[in-house]
């Protein structure tokens, strides 16, 4: 096995392609003195129980220790799971992760009185605390948003309980993370050079992506194998984390966990409907996109393996990380210099955690607090792919900048209804460049292919994922056990009917949702196919240079938290409660498919 290729370990990889955690915390020690000084601040929050009914000031002064509080613990957990993801096999950072997450649980209980008593002063008295106070006047949208929740909130010795066994309820996706990150051992596979290669999350995302399909059949098969083996088990810390959202709807007073879920932004449940009925109106375009795919590779059957290779046969576009910097500044220069000097942070002040390390968490993130840089995770691999990736993250990372640095505390974050929206703005304006700067037939091809394929992995396989995760909470709410029998057939079944006939449902297929972590994210999904519809209409009026956009879409992500999500879409020239900006993606879709049709003839 000596010639096996193994990912580096953590110390092995070079300090310039890592994040810089000490603008966090200059050492551990300095944050084992916040995680102290947490239990100081929930004592005096403490304190102010039954006291919100006392006068406006106090009323202040309590409200703003509890914003203090939630400060200190989000910077101590967004450390402890930064350092924890970089080396999840480093026992260290696991260990102050796990007491990160149970003081989360402990501070959970010990504020879990204010809503219930917040809820329970009169509409009369919290009018007369913000004529009395004016120091209350920047908070009142987030207190009306407290408010507005008024039928949904239990007493405070109910909520107590349940925010006491928050950690404990959370065990289903502990569970998955730690088996699906640190403890599965996967084979190894031959790459397209002939050597045998270690299986691992970010390598089987470029070996599916192989000109070779033995490799890609290989990577498949294997990596499938492993979750077969793992079926039950998988299915068990999925059916944990369902019921956990039915039972919190339930005792909640929700019809239903999405029901809970959505409400949580205020969004209304018929934008959910609505995108699950457009996309299934418009399964023949992906059908056709399939169709294409499978002749331009020449195949007599198209498996599920064969849904990521470059479409024209020919070696995907590589961009070193150098080189996808390069192209990032310049596909993203129509966001002008406000937008440039957040990239250059990005990049000169190590906000991003490059390289794929033995442990490391897979996948690819942003995450950090107000108080932190919006740190980027990666697991870089040369590729078009990953490019597409970096501008995604950064569109996250500079949401998250600019609204930190234009709102106070209390605002200074953002539902994952918009948070999705400009990360694949930046996606679209990235494809315009290269399109635009292509000179040949062939990188055309592979563009408009990048494109189609991020369309389809983003629009049409989120959207069935959210169909799937909509099914097995509606089947676990009408008390069908969730066993792996089931999540493999109802997986199968909604997957063959998105990719129809044109794509052999192969077998290994239905243990897909096994390996998805965003299925422990309840009702998280759907944002990504609102978004990328959003962000198709926001690029194309940028692009087209019309009036006042650019200076829209930068209020947007300067926003926050501070008006309701369909509200500031509103404002940024968008309403996503009707179904037009949804149908206007399916044509942008269907245009970029005509495109490529016709490149592919000048191929040929």
């Amino acid at each position: 096995m000596s010639d096996t290729k193994q990912l580096p370990k953590r110390h092995e990889v070079e300090e310039a392609k890592t994040w810089d955690l000490t603008t966090i915390y200059e050492s551990d020690e300095a944050w084992e003195r916040d995680f102290e000084a947490i239990d100081d601040l929930k004592d005096k929050f403490v304190n102010f129980q039954g006291t919100l009914g006392e006068g406006a000031d106090k009323f202040l002064t309590a409200f703003e220790t509890l914003l203090d509080l939630n400060r200190k613990l989000s910077k101590v957990f967004v450390y402890s799971h930064l350092k924890s993801d970089q080396d999840t096999e480093n026992s260290t950072y696991q260990t102050l992760n796990d007491r990160a997450r149970l003081k989360y649980a402990e501070v959970a209980e010990a504020r879990s009185w204010f809503t219930p008593e917040l809820l329970s002063l009169s509409p009369e008295t919290i009018d007369r605390y913000f004529a009395e106070a004016e120091e209350l006047q920047p908070y009142k949208h987030e207190i009306e948003t407290i408010l507005a929740d008024r039928d949904h909130v239990l007493s405070a010795e109910k909520e107590a309980l349940l925010a006491g066994a928050s950690d404990i309820l959370s065990s289903g996706s502990q569970t998955f993370s730690m088996l699906n990150n640190a403890d599965i051992e996967f084979p190894t596979v031959t790459n397209e050079e002939g050597e045998k290669v270690q299986l691992s999350h970010g390598l089987y995302g470029e070996l599916i992506q192989s000109t070779d399909r033995s490799v890609r059949q290989e990577a498949f098969k294997k990596m499938y194998e492993v979750y077969k083996g793992l079926n039950n088990t998988f299915a068990s810390t999925l059916q944990s984390d369902v019921k956990k959202n039915n039972y919190l709807a339930r005792v909640h007073h929700y019809d239903s966990a999405r029901h809970q879920a959505l409400s949580d932004n205020h969004i209304p449940e018929s934008v959910h409907d609505t995108l699950l009925e457009v996309v299934n109106e418009n399964l023949p375009l992906l059908h056709r996109y399939m169709a294409l795919r499978k002749e331009l590779l020449g195949l007599d059957e198209l498996h599920m393996y064969d849904l990521y290779p470059p479409i024209t046969g020919d070696n995907s576009l590589e961009y070193s990380f150098e080189e996808a910097k390069e192209a990032t500044y310049e596909g993203l220069s129509v966001l002008g210099d406000e937008y440039k000097a957040i990239l250059d942070k990005a990049f000169n002040e190590r906000w991003i955690d490059v390289v794929e390390n033995k442990g490391k968490r897979s996948g690819a993130y942003s995450s950090g607090m107000y108080d932190t840089n919006p740190f980027i995770l990666l697991n870089w691999h040369d590729s078009l792919n990953h490019l597409y990736t970096l501008v995604h993250e950064l569109g996250h990372s500079a949401h998250s900048y600019f609204t930190r640095n234009n709102q106070p505390y209390v605002y200074g974050d953002y539902s994952i209804f918009l948070a999705e929206i400009a990360s694949t703005t930046n996606e679209n304006l990235l494809t315009d460049y290269l399109l635009k700067k292509a000179d040949s037939p062939k990188e055309k091809a592979l563009i408009l292919s990048q494109y189609l394929d991020g369309f389809k992995g983003t629009v049409f396989r989120q959207t069935q994922f959210a169909e799937f995760e909509h099914k097995i909470h509606t089947a676990a709410q009408e008390k069908q056990p969730l066993t792996a029998d089931f999540l493999n057939k109802t997986y199968a079944e909604i997957n063959d009917k998105f990719y129809g006939d044109v794509v052999v449902n192969d077998e290994e297929i239905q243990y897909e949702w096994s390996r998805i972590p965003h299925f422990y994210m309840g009702y998280y999904v759907y944002q990504y196919s609102t978004g990328f519809c959003a962000a198709t209409a926001l690029a194309d009026k940028i692009l087209n240079e019309e009036e006042g956009a650019l200076e829209a879409y930068l209020d947007y992500l300067k926003s926050g938290s501070s008006d309701y999500p369909i509200e500031v879409m509103k404002k940024a020239g968008l309403d996503m409660t009707n179904k037009d900006y949804l149908q206007r993606a399916m044509d942008v879709f269907e245009q970029r498919l005509n495109q490529l049709e016709e490149v592919v003839k000048e191929i040929k």
